[in-house]
């Protein structure tokens, strides 16, 4: 029986398997790179989709280039009368998102057999149950069976690249969105109303060209819980992160911004995004901001962005309901941008650097006293003492001042006045509780000793 060209690739490729532990089978690497994603050097990466593109990639069949198994289930054409050979679509559990791909080569009454990649962490064949399958697609145009293709070149090698493709930047944000979004909610409080991995039901209504009425509201609801992750991808991708310019913008910041324009709207995540690099703030993204972004280091951009996404958040009237949730998705969302770029510098908040500017233009005292630690003070400037003083000189002084030579005699209180001294007793006590109280509360510094001479 002839076979598809891209069949005899993945036949070439029976048996070939991960490694275990730390080292990687540099042939499953090898498919991420034809598939267009050489950065991925790991094996234990999901691999089903890169192993079927790159067959069909080196069999001039082209492919979807994604690493989303579900990526097929609209790709080229309904599979019709060829089934062997077939690129077979199946879901996994029941998260939409999930999937598994590979090739037809047989079936039975219950269960279709494939050829594929990532299956019991090799290149195998196995059964899986009919019930799974979502559809069998073919390559468009159709190729002509056992034809000569022309060879694909080889993929740059890995480590000439240092940059990651605009594609893998994308699908890095999008899995992570996906992650952020979750399912199917429908939240009364949620003033997006019902939402399925973050598409509101208007959004898809729009996309199907539907408008939202008493009459059609069950039935878009019924479909958004079931949306394809194809038209989840599409959507993604032309209301957000082509409007967002995200492509246009270094890695890491790519990657928070799609965050933010997906979850604070494009127009707000463009102002965040000026305000944090400087750049006029119109909500329009174009050369001036781009090159205003590429200017500044980037942790110190995420730092400035993040810090404005979370005064947005509490800004908003319904923080009380889903404010946890949004300030830990910023932390979560910085975290894995900054993982982007691991030469990065540690992030400095705007808050800290001030802090820091601000001790750094401080005049430094001089005279003769010892050097002292930038992180310390003499301890005669410290207002907590000095309350604590004032407050035992103006109650204690009085019992013990005979003890010390400061005979306080009756005569003396008499000729004062004894409500005179009750009062300058009274006003000491609450002005040294108040300074001691004070001084507590505004010390950040340590205290020291210095040596003082007195030249009588």
């Amino acid at each position: 029986m002839p076979q598809p060209r891209w069949l005899e690739h993945a036949w070439d490729d029976f048996g070939v398997a991960e490694i275990a532990g730390s080292r990687d089978n540099t042939r499953v690497v090898s498919y991420y790179a034809d598939v267009g994603y050489p950065q991925v050097d790991n094996d234990e990466v999901a691999w089903c989709a890169a192993f079927l593109g790159s067959c069909l990639e080196r069999a001039g069949a082209g492919s979807t280039r994604s690493l989303l198994a579900r990526s097929y289930v609209n790709w080229g054409e309904p599979a019709g009368e060829q089934h062997y050979g077939a690129i077979a679509v199946l879901s996994r559990t029941s998260d939409p998102a999930l999937g598994h791909v590979g090739f037809l080569v047989g079936e039975t009454q219950t269960d279709i057999i494939l050829l594929g990649g990532n299956q019991n962490d090799s290149v195998s064949v196995q059964a899986f149950p009919r019930s799974r399958l979502l559809g069998l697609r073919w390559p468009s145009p159709l190729p002509v069976i056992g034809e000569t293709t022309p060879v694909i070149p080889e993929a740059e090698p890995r480590e000439a690249i240092r940059d990651p493709s605009p594609a893998l930047d994308f699908e890095r944000a999008l899995a992570h969105v996906l992650e952020m979004e979750g399912g199917y909610d429908d939240d009364p409080y949620d003033p997006g109303g019902p939402t399925n991995q973050g598409i509101t039901l208007a959004e898809y209504a729009r996309d199907r060209g539907v408008e939202v009425t008493a009459d059609t509201l069950a039935t878009l609801k019924a479909e958004l819980k079931i949306i394809p992750p194809a038209t989840v991808r599409r959507i993604y991708c032309d209301r957000y992160w082509l409007p967002a310019c995200c492509s246009d913008l270094p890695a890491p910041l790519a990657f928070f911004h799609f965050d933010a324009a997906v979850n604070q709207g494009v127009t707000g995540a463009a102002r965040m995004l000026q305000q944090s690099v400087g750049a006029d703030v119109d909500a329009e993204i174009g050369p001036l901001t781009v090159a205003a972004a590429a200017a500044q280091p980037v942790p110190l951009t995420l730092a400035r962005y993040g810090e404005l996404r979370r005064a947005h958040y509490r800004s908003l009237g319904h923080f009380w309901r889903f404010g946890k949730g949004w300030l830990r998705r910023v932390d979560l969302t910085l975290e894995r941008a900054l993982a982007i770029d691991r030469q990065t510098p540690a992030v400095v908040t705007p808050s800290q650097q001030q802090e820091k500017t601000s001790m750094a233009t401080q005049p430094v005292e001089t005279g003769t006293a010892e050097p002292a630690d930038a992180e310390s003070k003499w301890w005669a400037h410290s207002m907590t003492l000095w309350g604590v003083i004032i407050t035992s000189l103006s109650t204690v002084l009085p019992t013990i001042g005979p003890l010390l030579g400061l005979n306080i005699t009756a005569e003396l209180v008499q000729q004062l006045g004894n409500q005179l001294v009750l009062v300058v007793q009274a006003l000491g006590g609450v002005i040294g509780t108040v300074l001691t109280i004070y001084g507590r509360m505004r010390a950040t510094s340590s205290l020291e000793r210095r040596q003082i001479t007195l030249n009588m």
